[in-house]
């Protein structure tokens, strides 16, 4: 009987020094849009949920089209990603679960201070892509099946213009890289406002030209991926960072972002 109780102490004495230990390992897997980093909002929403869970957020930023196709793979556990359409058919298929809004900001047109286009003031987003089709200007594309490239080719096709030329850039990068193209190449481009907000006292050359249009309403999704459909992702741990970034606290982070007294992006959870 001794020895019995002293295997039993040895193996709660093991269990009180592992826990601690594992509790530091546990890892979630974010798929993102470029855009959640390039604002500089994720380092401001992310550390606080890991010290509340312990949990280690590891943070793969692409454009949406590709995060969505890591979650299908079950290669992540939970999306932020900005394409509605996108989102509504990756559960459709049975990959997500538990979409929550997040929150929205919207695009903005911006382009060279000489606006050859002609695009300043213009409201219509699709009169506005038109006319930098008609005056050949240069323009560059995300190109990479992100959210914002998917609104960009929606508002090609609202224009009744197919894009192609020497004039139209397809790079395959980020918004901020593009960002930077654009302000080098003295060309336009689609961004959204909160990485512009971010990145415009280094773009020189370049300014928002065109704004405020309905079509550009841009809405961020929370989704973790189904477990039915991948048992090996981490569901409880997607579902506790789905819980924070919809909290009262994680909407506060988002709401009180601010950059140069600019918001950046509208909370929609918590109102």
């Amino acid at each position: 009987m001794p020895s019995m109780k002293k295997l039993m102490l040895a193996v709660l004495l093991l269990c009180a020094i592992l826990a601690p230990l594992s509790a530091q390992t546990v890892r979630l897997r974010l798929a993102t849009t470029t855009s959640t980093m390039d604002s500089g909002l994720l380092p401001l929403l992310d550390p606080p949920f890991e010290k509340l869970t312990g949990i280690t957020v590891d943070v793969i930023a692409v454009g949406t089209g590709k995060a969505i196709k890591l979650g299908e793979n079950g290669d992540v556990d939970v999306l932020l990603v900005h394409d509605r359409k996108a989102e509504d058919r990756f559960i459709a298929q049975g990959f997500g679960v538990n979409r929550r809004d997040v929150m929205h900001n919207d695009f903005v047109i911006v382009g060279p201070s000489e606006d050859p286009a002609r695009v300043a003031g213009v409201k219509s987003a699709a009169d506005a892509f038109a006319r930098i089709a008609a005056a050949s200007a240069p323009f560059v594309s995300r190109g990479d099946a992100s959210g914002t490239n998917a609104k960009e080719l929606d508002i090609w096709a609202a224009a009744s213009v197919k894009p192609r030329g020497v004039w139209y850039k397809e790079v395959g990068q980020g918004m901020g890289e593009v960002l930077i193209m654009s302000d080098n190449l003295k060309a336009y481009t689609l961004s959204d406002r909160g990485t512009w907000i971010a990145m415009k006292d280094k773009l020189t050359g370049l300014k928002i030209l065109s704004e405020g249009d309905p079509a550009l309403f841009n809405p961020y999704g929370v989704i973790a991926v189904n477990p039915q459909k991948h048992p090996e992702v981490n569901y409880m741990a997607a579902m506790q960072y789905v819980a924070w970034v919809t909290s009262v606290q994680g909407q506060k982070i988002i709401r009180d972002y601010t950059l140069g007294g600019e918001q950046l992006f509208t909370a929609d959870a918590v109102k």
